[in-house]
C-alpha cells in the first residue's frame, strides 16, 4: 500500500546524513533541525507553522487554543479517521454530524446548515485521502453564524483549494486554523509520528505554540493550561529532506492516479475517485467504489495485492460513540460508503509494471464475473 523503504532509498544519503547532523548536534528537542523545518515548511505554506507530536494533537491543540467550553458543538463528518472526533469528545465538545457527499467522500455543505444549532460553534471539514472539502460555503456559513473553521488536512498536505475567483490556497490555510500530520504514509511522512497545526493568525498561532509547550509564556512561567507535543529533531531532519522532493512525489502520486483512472474507466462496477473544480487532488489514497468490494478485495489479495478499506465503520455507530445517541440509517451516504469503498496501493514508488499488474487483474475480476 505504501512503499516507504523503496521512498528512503531514493534520498537515502541526504535522509542518512540530515540523521547523523541532528546526532552529532545533541539537538533534538524543539531546536536546530524542528525549527528549519518549521520555517521551510511555513515558506511552501505561506502560513505559521507549529509542529507537534501527531496528527491528533495538532487537532487538540487547535481546539484547545480557540477556548470552547464543555458542550459546545462542532459539526464534522461520521466518515473519517476516529482521532477527528476523539479530540472533540476528549475536551468535552459536542460532535455533531453532518453527512458526506457521495462521490468526494467530504463533508456535505448542503448537510452542515441543517444542523447549525445556537450551541454551533465550529466546523470541523476532512479533506479525506487528499482533495479538499468544498471550503468556500463553509466559509460563508461560519461568517453567516460567527463559527471557527478548522480544516483537518491530515491526508491533504500540498493539495490546492480554488476559490471562485481563481486564486489557490493550500489545504490546512484556508479556514482559522488547519491541521497535519506526518504518519509515515502520509504525503510527507515522517520516520514516526509527527504533526504540525496551521494559522494565518499571529495571535492564534502564539496561543497554539504556548499550548504545544505545556502552555508555556517564558521557561517556568505558564499562562494558560496546556500540553507536551513535540515533533523531534530527527523525523524534522527527515521532513526537511522529503519536503525538497514534495512536489516531484505529489506529481508521482498523480501519475499513477491518471493511469488508474484510465485503466479502469470502461468497468461499470467500479465508481472512480471524483475531481472537482474547487481542488486539486494529492491522493493519499486513491479510492474505488463497487456493490462487490470484498470479493474483489479478497481476489486481490490472493494474487498478493493489498487493497485496504478506509474506513469499515460509520463513527456515529462505534461504541465508544453511542453516548451521542445516532443508530443506523441516520447517515445513510457515509453508511454505505463503508460497505463499498475500497483503496488501491498508491504512493510515489509504483512503477508502470505494478500500476500494469494491479490493474489487470481487476479487469480480469470483474470480466470473469459479468
Amino acid at each position: 500500500m505504501c512503499d516507504t523503504y523503496g521512498q528512503y532509498l531514493t534520498m537515502k544519503a541526504e535522509i542518512d546524513a540530515a540523521m547523523q547532523e541532528v546526532i552529532k548536534s545533541t539537538r533534538f528537542i524543539k531546536s536546530g533541525k524542528v525549527l528549519e523545518f518549521e520555517n521551510e515548511l511555513s515558506n511552501y505554506l505561506q502560513t505559521n507553522v507549529i509542529s507537534c507530536g501527531n496528527g491528533t494533537d495538532a487537532l487538540q491543540i487547535a481546539f484547545m487554543a480557540l477556548g470552547l467550553q464543555p458542550g459546545d458543538e462542532v459539526i464534522t463528518t461520521p466518515f473519517t479517521f476516529i482521532a477527528t472526533v476523539e479530540v472533540l469528545a476528549l475536551l468535552g465538545l459536542k460532535p455533531v454530524f453532518a453527512d458526506v457527499n457521495p462521490s468526494t467522500f467530504n463533508l456535505d455543505e448542503k448537510e452542515v446548515e441543517k444542523v447549525v444549532t445556537s450551541k454551533t460553534k465550529a466546523i470541523l471539514p476532512v479533506h479525506l485521502f487528499g482533495q479538499c472539502t468544498h471550503l468556500e460555503p463553509m466559509l460563508d456559513l461560519a461568517e453567516k453564524y460567527n463559527l471557527f473553521v478548522v480544516e483537518d488536512a491530515c491526508q491533504a498536505l500540498g493539495t490546492d483549494y480554488i476559490f471562485n475567483d481563481g486564486t489557490q490556497k493550500k489545504a490546512g490555510t484556508v479556514g482559522h486554523i488547519g491541521c497535519n500530520s506526518f504518519f509515515p504514509s502520509k504525503n510527507l511522512g515522517a520516520f514516526g509520528d509527527g504533526g504540525a497545526v496551521f494559522t494565518n493568525d499571529e495571535k492564534l498561532a502564539t496561543v497554539i505554540r504556548s499550548i504545544a509547550n505545556h502552555g508555556m509564556k517564558a521557561k517556568y512561567q505558564y499562562e494558560r493550561v496546556g500540553v507536551n507535543s513535540r515533533l523531534d529533531s530527527i523525523q524534522a531532519a527527515v521532513l526537511s529532506v522529503k519536503l525538497k522532493y514534495f512536489e516531484k512525489h505529489i506529481k508521482a502520486r498523480q501519475k499513477a492516479a491518471a493511469w488508474y483512472d484510465e485503466q479502469m474507466k470502461g468497468i461499470e462496477e467500479i465508481q472512480l475517485p471524483q475531481r472537482v473544480n474547487y481542488s486539486t487532488h494529492t491522493f493519499h489514497q486513491y479510492t474505488i467504489q463497487t456493490s462487490r468490494r470484498n470479493e474483489l478485495q479478497q481476489f486481490l489479495k490472493g494474487r498478493g495485492i493489498p487493497a485496504m478499506v478506509y474506513y469499515p465503520g460509520v463513527i456515529h455507530l462505534q461504541e465508544a460513540y453511542q453516548y451521542l445517541g445516532h443508530k443506523k440509517g441516520d447517515f445513510p451516504v457515509s453508511e454505505q460508503l463503508t460497505e463499498t469503498v475500497l483503496s488501491l496501493p498508491m504512493h510515489t514508488e509504483l512503477t508502470g509494471e505494478q500500476l500494469e499488474y494491479i490493474t489487470s487483474n481487476i479487469k480480469e475480476f470483474f470480466k470473469g464475473r459479468n
